[in-house]
């Protein structure tokens, strides 16, 4: 076993593991154990188990992004500081105010590649289960046995089997099922990765951020992305392209929910949000002294009024000489 292979043992011992329970659980509900749905079903069980694991990632991830942007404006002073300047010193005292910076602050740019680091040895793992299934026609390392490796590789969906890439039906003249869902798939993964940066450049920016270079890099993203789905699903089996088309549709639909509740401060989101919560009574705007300020309105808790019997209110109102309060207090200050 070589140096890959050893580091994706676990990996496709895992991703086994949950493929195979959750072929499992759809055959003990009476689908066909060896139809294309049953297993497409059970990569998207595969993702939404990965991706729930991974959401606490994806809070610190987004954390990390909002700070990046609001220390966007004070790195952009540091560029423009030694800007045009060249020399060595100037170099290393560049680098160590943009440390410091994201030391004070506590950012780092690094962490907001950690979820796709940690979801792309799945994905390959996912690769290599599915590869080795059809090349070679063996069980698994682990709860993947022989019968199931075969009906895996061999599972059609739509006419189309999962193993199968759209390079190789082109090159082999069919079937054309998977040339039609390859390039569906691939168009969709393309539009979902779109959308997702568009999301976070249109309306996740403060227009202080619009105004660094951390925006053009995220425009960069916004068209520079998609075309990995482009030229890369083409050489992919279907069985991955589903795994990978799912995960986008939740990153998208997990980056929706974030933008529209926590949006960054300043950008056109957060406008959106304040207005929504304007519109259902839950905003003040407070025009004081130091400029207009948002106040969230809190409902005060009512006071809970007790039960009381005639008989004791007809004693309490012969005592106080007027009739009892419907909490059963009165205003005698005993």
């Amino acid at each position: 076993m070589d140096f890959i292979g050893i580091i994706l043992w676990p990996i496709k011992w895992a991703i086994e593991l949950l493929l195979v329970s959750f072929h499992s659980m759809w055959t003990f509900f009476g689908m066909d154990p060896d139809s294309g749905v049953t297993w497409v079903l059970s990569i998207v069980g595969l993702v939404v188990v990965v991706r729930a694991a991974l959401i606490p990632l994806f809070v610190k991830q987004i954390k990390n992004q909002r700070r990046m942007l609001e220390v966007a404006p004070q790195l952009k002073k540091i560029q423009d500081k030694y800007r045009g300047k060249n020399d060595q010193f100037s170099r290393e005292a560049m680098s160590k105010e943009t440390m410091a910076l994201y030391q004070q602050t506590g950012t780092n740019p690094l962490s907001s590649c950690l979820p796709l680091l940690i979801q792309m040895p799945i994905f390959f793992g996912l690769f290599s289960v599915l590869n080795d299934a059809y090349n070679k026609g063996t069980a698994g390392v682990g709860l993947l046995s022989q019968d199931l490796a075969q009906s895996f590789a061999h599972a059609e969906f739509l006419g189309a089997p999962l193993s199968s890439t759209l390079v190789k039906a082109v090159n082999e003249g069919g079937p054309w099922q998977v040339i039609a869902i390859a390039v569906t798939m691939i168009v969709l993964m393309t539009a979902s990765q779109f959308i997702t940066q568009l999301q976070i450049v249109s309306k996740n920016m403060s227009e202080e951020t619009k105004a660094s270079p951390m925006f053009r890099q995220q425009r960069i993203l916004l068209y520079l992305l998609p075309f990995v789905f482009l030229f890369s699903g083409v050489a992919f089996p279907l069985g991955v392209m589903f795994y990978w088309l799912t995960t986008n549709f939740w990153t998208m639909g997990q980056q929706f929910l974030v933008i529209r509740n926590m949006p960054t401060p300043g950008s056109q989101a957060a406008k959106e949000r304040e207005e929504r919560l304007a519109r259902k009574g839950k905003l003040v705007v407070d025009e004081g002294a130091g400029g207009p300020t948002i106040v969230l309105e809190e409902k005060k808790p009512t006071q809970r009024q007790q039960p009381m019997s005639k008989a004791r209110a007809k004693k309490q109102q012969g005592t106080t000489g007027r009739p009892a309060a419907a909490d059963g207090t009165n205003d005698t200050g005993k």
